[in-house]
């Protein structure tokens, strides 16, 4: 194990900790900001996130944001490749995928330009921690290769954490949105 790989286990456990402080407080419409950076981009294919364990959840924007246009979720393929995005819909029949996600019953893909990116930790220069697989790393930067694409990280304020162990590989935040704040990054 290299020293990042540790440093790394470390600043996650750190904040899964908080993580799960702040999903235990949470209070309803957690996604309320998120709904209203997604209302100025109406009709933008956009892809969120099935919320595991302790994440924020974004079904509620998702949902508001598919009255609109396409709404997708990510589906892994194996491990060491970019995740795929299936369109989902609220009514959408569901199936289990890996790491306890649900994920849409037909495959229907298509490359979102706006993401909606779960995450463990984030900074405030739009640094992200995440689960340590590198499936949004490969995927923004495959994305970002073809067109620009929006990468908005949403969180709890409690995620917020100051030295992150981030490596080059690591795709930056255009954005995150926390459950009080909008925060926005430049390039």
């Amino acid at each position: 194990m290299t020293d990042l790989t540790e440093i790394k286990a470390v600043a996650r456990k750190a904040a899964f900790a908080r993580r799960k402080v702040a999903f235990d407080a949470r209070l309803p419409g957690a996604a309320g900001r998120l709904s209203e950076v997604l209302a100025g981009h109406r009709g933008v294919p956009m892809s969120g996130y099935m919320p595991i364990r302790t994440e924020i959840d974004p079904l509620p924007a998702m949902a508001e944001a598919s009255a609109y246009g396409p709404v997708g979720v990510p589906v892994i393929q194996a491990a060491g490749q970019a995740l795929r995005f299936s369109r989902w819909t609220p009514e959408g029949v569901l199936k289990d995928g890996p790491f306890g996600a649900k994920v849409p019953e037909i495959d229907d893909y298509f490359d979102p330009e706006i993401l909606v990116v779960p995450l463990v930790a984030f900074d405030a220069q739009g640094g992200r921690l995440g689960y340590g697989g590198g499936f949004y790393d490969r995927t923004l930067e495959g994305l970002r290769a073809k067109r620009p694409t929006l990468a908005i990280g949403f969180a709890f304020d409690a995620q917020e954490a100051e030295g992150l162990p981030l490596e080059p590989t690591d795709q930056p935040l255009d954005m995150v949105i926390t459950e009080s704040r909008v925060l926005t990054f430049s390039a």
